[in-house]
């Protein structure tokens, strides 16, 4: 495969979701971005300064992880390589398989010597340090660096401010000033830890914001600290005479309160992520040479053969050799019941084994595992952006541009065109280049996608990425598959009737030897019903399959044709006396696969798959949203109708080929609605992927989960609603916070800039400014946080009262 035009290679894409430590501020993302984004081969960068995350999408043919690792530090920020659970998987390990084929398999001795170098480097003090000299920390400790640094800048700032005009003309305060010196000097004296402490990661992150020729929140909260400190160092130096010692550390003090408070709001929006994180065991018992021995996870490869005791949790994904035991999946599948395994069963990492002993062997190990497929999985969604984000962060950047041009706009302004001093035009800049930092523009969305990808994984709701959500807050129709999405899936035989002249074993025995052939539910349980009754089992030979019609071969001598009334129309088969009995299985909800041997219609077996539990409780919270339901089935009419009755479906379209779904599903888009398609097979993939919103049941096959923009891991119908929900109120969030940070900074500036300080007075100083401006970053935050008392169908209600 070859570029348009280019006569060269196409770029392969491979993701990875890189641990990007130190973003203290939203804007910093621009920093990461735009080193990334002008190497040549990677393709694309969503970073998450929420999550302290970046998914990066790369040509590895061209690239590595190493790489990536290493332009990430180059810019000034610590990056870990993939973001997965330490113990689990080597944090330096490429994620991907070299390009043509199946990854090389090192000898395992290599491979625990990588990991070993891998846990070493882990624990190594280079682990907790980025370049520049700056902590590489976890959010706690970034919150906890924020609230030192805050206390260092107001423990200084308040007797800066005593010993200021505010001090003596405001506050009434005269006090002497210590050892004799002028107020300035002893101003200058305390702001020194402020400045070079504090307010220290200001100037650092500027400073990497502009070698990586772009801006930032650091960049204009460094303007402003800066200049008003500078400012006053020349005056003291020159002489004395107005300075604003007090306005710049106070300022300083005041941008970290808010940034602490807001960085302990949007701490709590990775809650889900983490909570998976801390799913796997950091070490697991693996029998090797006949002896039994606890080794870390990350050391786990694979092959290995794991002992799993009882209550203990199983280390990684693997196949059981021996035992049997109920395994509690709760976690990783959302699905509340124990499933029994036994040998050949596949077990997934990080669930907990309950009462027997098992052993398995390791299959998938890292980060290959379901666990970490499921953090990936989450983590690209969390990072993704929707368009409103995408158009969020280009505004924010040129929303410093703004506000740096027009801070010195406003200096020029008013030391040009007023009669006030130098020091007043001063201000008024210094105040403009504050209140317009667009932190909360650049948290608008991101904490709202975080707290609602969250929410759903919670939920066993796995959203692919932030077009999904946005896209599920606009659904109006639901279209659902019936076999195995709104029933069980697993259909029994209830009827068999036969012609005059065919013996009813002998019709089973026949058509149980061609639906073997078939993996179609119906034919699974027509062969299951035979085994039951111990009837023979014939060979089939010339087996044919007819997809949306049924199967023909050769059994016994014999051509027999298993399917509906469609394919029986094809062959030219009459029903005769079969008719009748044919449409009262249909009335009665049952589905009537016909049985034709050597040409004549022999018997019809009935088949009848019940509703699962929720269907009922799920068509109903989807009509409560607003939402029209249809029901897609390649069923026949009748029984389609009759489950739709007890389900309490709008609309029915039955007898559909699996060609057709996807046609039918564009029909439903012609009137300018917005689809969902729910399904779980292979020829609901297309269908999948026409809709607007594609939602694969978890149970269902790699192709419709791949296809689909959402994944039920549960397989409960009772989750659509609850995709739908968690849509809706993200969207919600999202349109809310954008709001406010826009219309903050529209009625701001001005205010800032002193337009209506002559006809009104009104003036803001530098300190409240930034008080502003960092609430205005918490409001988004907490706004957020608020989601998560979102009431979801099923759901137990919220302790506080609903938001929504």
């Amino acid at each position: 495969m070859t570029e348009p035009g280019k006569g060269r290679p196409a770029k392969e894409r491979s993701t990875a979701v890189l641990d990007v430590r130190g973003l203290q501020w939203a804007s910093e993302q621009n920093v990461v971005a735009a080193v990334l984004g002008r190497r040549t081969w990677v393709l694309g960068v969503d970073v998450n300064p929420v999550s302290q995350t970046a998914t990066v999408v790369f040509d590895p043919g061209r690239t590595s992880l190493a790489e990536l690792r290493r332009w990430v530090t180059d810019c000034g920020y610590h990056c870990a390589g993939q973001s997965v659970p330490s113990h689990v998987c080597d944090p330096m390990a490429d994620p991907d398989p070299p390009p043509g084929g199946q990854a090389a398999v090192a000898p395992p001795e290599a491979v625990r010597a990588g990991h070993d170098a891998a846990a070493a480097l882990a624990r190594s003090p280079h682990e907790a340090m980025g370049h520049g000299g700056r902590a590489a920390m976890s959010m706690a400790s970034m919150v906890a660096d924020m609230r030192h640094r805050f206390v260092v800048a107001a423990v200084f700032s308040v007797p800066i401010l005593v010993w200021s005009p505010i001090g003596r003309n405001v506050l009434g305060l005269n006090a002497p000033v210590p050892f004799g010196l002028r107020e300035d000097v002893w101003a200058l004296l305390l702001s020194l830890p402020v400045i070079f402490y504090s307010s220290w990661i200001f100037f650092d992150g500027a400073w990497r914001a502009l070698r990586a020729r772009t801006l930032d929140m650091m960049v204009l909260v460094a303007v402003a600290v800066g200049a008003g400190w500078l400012y006053s160092v020349y005056v003291t130096l020159t002489g004395g005479g107005d300075v604003f010692y007090e306005a710049a550390t106070v300022l300083a003090a005041f941008v970290l309160l808010g940034h602490w408070f807001e960085m302990r709001a949007r701490g709590g929006a990775n809650d889900a992520i983490r909570t998976l994180l801390d799913l796997a065991p950091p070490r697991a018992l693996v029998i090797r040479d006949g002896e039994t021995a606890e080794v870390p996870t990350s050391e786990v490869i694979v092959g290995d053969l794991l002992l799993v005791r009882p209550g203990a949790k199983i280390a990684v994904d693997g196949v059981v050799e021996d035992g049997e035991s109920e395994v509690d999946e709760s976690m990783v599948t959302g699905e509340s019941l124990p499933v029994h395994k036994a040998p050949g069963s596949a077990v997934v990492g990080a669930t907990i084994n309950r009462n027997g002993t098992l052993r398995a062997r390791a299959t998938r190990v890292g980060a290959d595992t379901a666990l970490a497929q499921i953090v990936k999985l989450v983590q690209e969604a969390q990072n993704s952006k929707a368009p409103g984000q995408r158009l969020a962060d280009r505004a924010a950047f040129w929303l410093v541009l703004v506000a740096l041009v027009g801070g010195g706009l406003t200096f020029a302004v008013w030391l040009l065109a007023s009669s006030r001093p130098v020091s007043a035009a001063v201000l008024f800049a210094i105040t403009v280049i504050v209140i317009t930092c667009p932190d909360a523009l650049g948290l608008a969305t991101p904490t709202a996608i975080m707290v609602g990808t969250g929410l759903g994984a919670k939920r066993g709701v796995l959203f692919k990425n932030a077009m999904a959500l946005e896209t599920a807050a606009r659904v109006q129709v639901i279209v659902m598959d019936k076999t195995g999405t709104l029933t069980r899936g697993e259909p029994e035989v209830t009827n068999v009737i036969t012609s005059d002249g065919f013996d009813e074993a002998e019709v089973l025995r026949l058509a149980a030897a061609v639906e073997r052939e078939s993996e179609h539910p119906l034919a699974e349980a027509i062969a299951r019903h035979a085994s039951q009754r111990g009837l023979e089992v014939l060979k089939a030979g010339g087996f044919e399959n007819i997809p949306g019609h049924g199967a023909t071969a050769h059994v016994d001598g014999h051509r027999v044709r298993v399917g509906n009334r469609r394919l029986m129309d094809a062959e030219d088969i009459g029903l005769g006396a079969l008719a009748a009995r044919r449409d009262e299985l249909a009335e009665g909800g049952r589905t009537a696969v016909i049985v034709a041997v050597d040409g004549r219609a022999a018997g019809l077996i009935g088949v009848a798959d019940a509703p699962r539990d929720t269907a009922v409780a799920a068509v109903a919270a989807l009509h409560e949203i607003g939402a029209e339901v249809v029901m897609l089935t390649g069923d026949n009419e009748a029984t389609a109708r009759r489950i739709a009755g007890q389900l309490g479906i709008d609309t029915v379209i039955a007898e559909v080929l699996p060609a057709d779904k996807a046609a039918k599903i564009a029909e439903l888009q012609r009137g300018g609605r917005a689809v969902a398609m729910v399904g779980d097979g292979v020829n609901d993939a297309p269908a999948l992927a026409r809709a607007d919103l594609g939602i694969a049941i978890g149970a269902g096959t790699d192709v419709a989960i791949e296809t689909a923009d959402v994944v039920l891991m549960r397989s409960d119908p009772l989750d659509v609603p609850t995709a739908l929900r968690i849509g809706r109120g993200t969207l919600r969030k999202m349109r809310q916070n954008l709001g406010w940070a826009i219309g903050y900074n529209t009625i701001a500036l001005p205010i800032a800039a002193g337009v209506f300080a002559p006809a009104f007075g009104l003036v803001l100083r530098p300190e409240i400014a930034a008080l502003s401006m960092s609430g205005s970053s918490v409001i988004v935050a907490v706004n957020a946080l608020a989601l998560k008392r979102l009431r979801l169908p099923g759901a137990p209600p919220p302790q506080a009262a609903s938001t929504t």
